[in-house]
């Protein structure tokens, strides 16, 4: 009597290579919708990236003390960049990892050279540290919500501590001129940004979302190549020079478009879920 012979053991197809292992998200009209909250959609679709190998990062404007309430809403514990570079966080220890600082000498020459083009400004600043206070001097305006502030008569308290940046203010100009002129007249001494409505910063010279993306990139052993960015403004643009690839929400900025390598939704409708359902959902899909 002869038996049939055991059928052959099929090997399981290999699994595919993961398409991103970093996924870099601005906050701001990027990750956080208009109230300050994440969906649950996106949420679900980051968890479902991160559970597949991918590291996710966020990477703000905000400095640390702006940014940790709503990571620990999140239950993110892991490394974000704050602070427009400046800082790079560890959420799940609740400390800095590294920080830089803005040379306070170089910044009141800046903002001479600024007022000397356009005329008086409403300062802020952002002091260094884990629990660094903003200081806001009169006719500054802030946005309203959630974010310690500190009111300051005197303009020169700006400078009685080390600062990661000054945020400037025109009474009649607008961001992107304001942020052009500044960015002409002092671009040899500080970066200038525009990162949001009233929000043109000025930081230290070299400066961006890049580099303190590249030192936490570092940190988790991945790579420029192995990264996608999600971005809404201006000072997301280095950020997508940096990484593989850039995507631009629906309500960015035009010039964040114009440098993106594809456009999705806006943040209110989910648009960092529309691309990581894509490349992540149904194992990996093109």
């Amino acid at each position: 009597m002869t038996t049939a012979p055991e059928p052959a053991h099929q090997a399981a197809p290999p699994a595919r290579p993961l398409p991103y292992r970093l996924v870099a998200t601005d906050l701001d009209g990027t990750l956080l919708r208009h109230d300050d909250t994440i969906s649950e959609r996106t949420r679900a679709a980051l968890a479902t990236a991160t559970a597949a190998g991918a590291a996710h990062i966020v990477v703000t404007g905000r400095a640390v003390p702006w940014t940790r309430h709503i990571l620990d809403a999140l239950d993110y514990d892991g490394i974000a960049v704050c602070g427009q570079g400046a800082q790079v966080y560890h959420a799940g220890e609740h400390r800095l990892l590294t920080s830089v600082t803005l040379d306070r000498q170089l910044a009141g020459l800046a903002l001479s050279k600024i007022e000397a083009e356009v005329g008086p400004l409403f300062l802020a600043a952002s002091r260094d540290g884990l629990e660094g206070e903003v200081l806001v001097t009169p006719g500054y305006r802030i946005q309203e919500g959630p974010l310690p502030n500190l009111e300051v008569q005197d303009p020169g308290d700006l400078w009685a501590a080390p600062i990661n940046k000054i945020y400037i203010q025109h009474p009649t100009l607008g961001d992107d001129e304001l942020a052009r002129a500044a960015r002409e007249v002092s671009g040899d001494l500080v970066g200038v940004m525009m990162a949001g409505e009233g929000v043109v910063e000025l930081l230290p010279l070299g400066l961006s979302k890049a580099t303190g993306l590249s030192l936490a990139a570092r940190r988790l052993g991945v790579k420029a190549a192995d990264t996608i960015a999600f971005g809404d403004m201006p000072n997301d643009i280095p950020m997508f020079g940096w990484a593989r690839h850039g995507v631009a929400m629906a309500n960015a900025h035009a010039e964040l478009k114009a440098v993106a390598d594809e456009t999705t939704a806006s943040n209110e409708e989910d648009g960092i879920a529309v691309v990581l359902e894509r490349l992540f959902g149904d194992g990996y899909g093109a």
